[in-house]
C-alpha cells in the first residue's frame, strides 16, 4: 500500500523553513494548480512578527512595559517638546488610533511614567509628557533596546536591511491604501 503523504522535509533546515517546504509540498499534492506562494509569504511574515515581538519585548518586559507602552514612551522621548504632545499628535507620530492612545496613556499615567498637563488657555486641551521617572526608564532601556534590534538584524547586511525596509514599506503602503478605500 502506497502512502499519499508527502515525505518529511529535510531535517537540516531551520524549523520555519521546514514548515514552508512541507506546506509547499502538501499544496502541490492536493492542489497542483494552486500557487501557495502568497500563503507562504504571509505565514512567514506572521512568524517573523511573532518572533520579533518576543525578542524585542525582552528588553522592557522586566520593567512591566509592553510593546504598546514602549512605543509611546519612545515617541514622547524622541518627538515631544518639553510641554508634551496632545493625544492627537501622539497618535500621528506613533501611527496609533486615537482610542488606543487613550487607553495606553491611561496605563502609563497609572504607572506614573507620563503626566497629563491641562492647557491654561483651554481646559479641554491637554498634553502628555514624560515624568522624570518615565524619562529615566526610557533612557535606561533605550540602549539595550537598540542593541537588541541591532543584534536581531545583524544577519542582514546594511544593503539587505535597506531592501527589507523598502519592501516592507511598499507592502504596508499598499495595505494602507486598500484600507483607506474600503
Amino acid at each position: 500500500m502506497t502512502s499519499t503523504t508527502a515525505p518529511a522535509p529535510s531535517s537540516d533546515l531551520p524549523t520555519t523553513a521546514r514548515l514552508l517546504e512541507r506546506i509547499r509540498e502538501d499544496w502541490a499534492q492536493l492542489r497542483p494548480e494552486l500557487d501557495p506562494q502568497p500563503m507562504l509569504t504571509v505565514l512567514l511574515l506572521d512568524r517573523l512578527h511573532s518572533a520579533l515581538s518576543r525578542r524585542i519585548e525582552q528588553t522592557y518586559f522586566e520593567s512591566d512595559i509592553n510593546a504598546s507602552n514602549w512605543d509611546l514612551l519612545l515617541t514622547l522621548l524622541r518627538s515631544a517638546p518639553p510641554e508634551g504632545l496632545t493625544p492627537s499628535e501622539l497618535s500621528q507620530l506613533s501611527a496609533i488610533s486615537g482610542a488606543s492612545i487613550t487607553n495606553r496613556v491611561a496605563r502609563l499615567l497609572d504607572k506614573k511614567l507620563v503626566e497629563r498637563v491641562v492647557s491654561a488657555q483651554d481646559r479641554r486641551s491637554a498634553q502628555i509628557r514624560l515624568t522624570p521617572t518615565g524619562r529615566a526608564l526610557t533612557e535606561k532601556l533605550l540602549t539595550p533596546h537598540v542593541e537588541n534590534e541591532t543584534q536581531v538584524l545583524s544577519v542582514l547586511s546594511q544593503e539587505e536591511q535597506r531592501t527589507l525596509e523598502r519592501l516592507a514599506l511598499k507592502l504596508v503602503s499598499h495595505l494602507e491604501r486598500q484600507t483607506a478605500q474600503e
